[in-house]
């Protein structure tokens, strides 16, 4: 297993990108001060009991996010009701959810 973490910055400030690897599988996660954005293993309505603002952008196994590197790159795919609150949209681009986490 290996940890990899990588800093986004935005207009807003800084968002902070987590990556656990093992070999052929990652979990990865990008925090701000208002919420964060996962990929699809973790459960938005779980996370939304908690009161967190959480999206899921998109990935699935046969084109995986796969890196912090390929994150910013994706669209958001899935938001629970903080985030929508927050102003995170299905089919907005990653960066600009960044944005509004930061």
């Amino acid at each position: 297993m290996e940890t990899i973490t990588k800093s986004f910055q935005t207009k807003n400030g800084l968002v902070e990108g987590v990556q656990v690897k093992w070999a052929g599988f990652s979990i990865l996660l990008v925090t701000g001060a208002k919420g964060f954005l996962a990929c699809g293993v973790f459960d938005l309505e779980a996370i939304e009991k908690f009161g967190v603002a959480a999206a899921i952008p998109e990935s699935t196994p046969e084109n995986p996010i796969g890196t912090l590197e390929r994150f910013p790159n994706r669209k958001i795919m899935k938001v629970n009701a903080r985030a929508e609150a927050l102003g995170i949209r299905v089919g907005m681009d990653v960066c600009d959810a960044f944005e509004l986490i930061a």
